[in-house]
């Protein structure tokens, strides 16, 4: 990723310090801190129950950890709900899809432009000007979307009907309608074959090019990992263990240990 960028990398756009999160006495995270930089790719990684899915819930509001703080912009998100962090700019997808099934991929993708509607009720019931302008603009920011991502062809299609991978790209436009400055990726390769985790990987790295988004995505595959982060934070037992470039972590002992189970002996 050191290639000539359209959008460099900046300073931090989101900051973890110290937080520490507990279900009934069990510790998710402990103490962990660590920064997200403006337009770079920063990968979480660690085992099964290392407490990765539960630092992406404390960024968008999910949960909120007992000590720490977060902060987007130098603000800290304390105490706000995830729909008010995603109006700020920050939107997230999940490890199952929360797709509608019976809609289509362009009504699917309009649902994230639910948080541009400044219209009220009255004016969308009687279809007054106000809302006749912003549902023009909103099906106009989502057929450029559908352009993007490249599934004109299955646009009027009840998501329910296409394979895994093309309702993962749908979940991402549906994200994407958001224009977050920050999409948190919850594991967007999961469950997918060798060909949809290559496509997936090249609309991540297409979103983070030309549209210049930060991301902050969870992932499995260690070799989507080190081929597409700027970055890499590794969680082992809700502690990091290591922050740092994808060959600084790859060549990591602690990294090494935990994933073959030397650490938790």
């Amino acid at each position: 990723m050191t290639q000539d960028r359209k959008f460099p990398i900046g300073g931090p756009i989101l900051e973890a310090k110290n937080i520490s999160l507990s279900f009934g006495g069990v510790n998710a995270i402990t103490d962990s801190s660590f920064a997200v930089l403006q337009h770079e790719i920063k990968a979480i990684i660690g085992p099964n129950g290392a407490g990765k899915s539960s630092m992406l819930n404390c960024i968008n509001g999910i949960y909120s950890p007992q000590v720490g703080s977060i902060s987007f912009k130098g603000k800290k998100l304390q105490k706000i709900s995830p729909n008010v962090i995603a109006q700020m700019g920050i939107s997230r997808t999940f490890q199952n899809l929360a797709l509608f099934k019976r809609m289509s991929v362009l009504d699917n993708i309009l649902v994230g432009r639910r948080l541009h509607l400044d219209a009220n009720f009255l004016q969308i019931a009687f279809q007054l000007p106000k809302a006749r302008t912003e549902e023009r603009k909103n099906r106009e920011k989502c057929e450029e979307l559908i352009d993007f991502l490249e599934i004109r062809g299955i646009r009027d299609t009840p998501v329910g009907k296409l394979p895994y991978g093309l309702q993962k790209k749908v979940e991402l436009g549906r994200a994407l309608a958001t224009e977050a400055q920050v999409l948190l990726l919850d594991e967007p390769m999961a469950g997918m074959n060798v060909e949809e985790k290559r496509e997936m990987c090249r609309f991540i790295l297409k979103v983070n090019d030309e549209i210049g988004t930060t991301m902050v995505l969870i992932e499995h595959d260690m070799g989507v990992v080190m081929d597409i982060s700027d970055s890499v934070v590794v969680l082992d037992y809700g502690k990091i263990i290591a922050d740092g470039s994808p060959d600084e972590v790859r060549s990591n002992q602690q990294v090494i240990d935990a994933y073959l189970g030397v650490a938790h002996d």
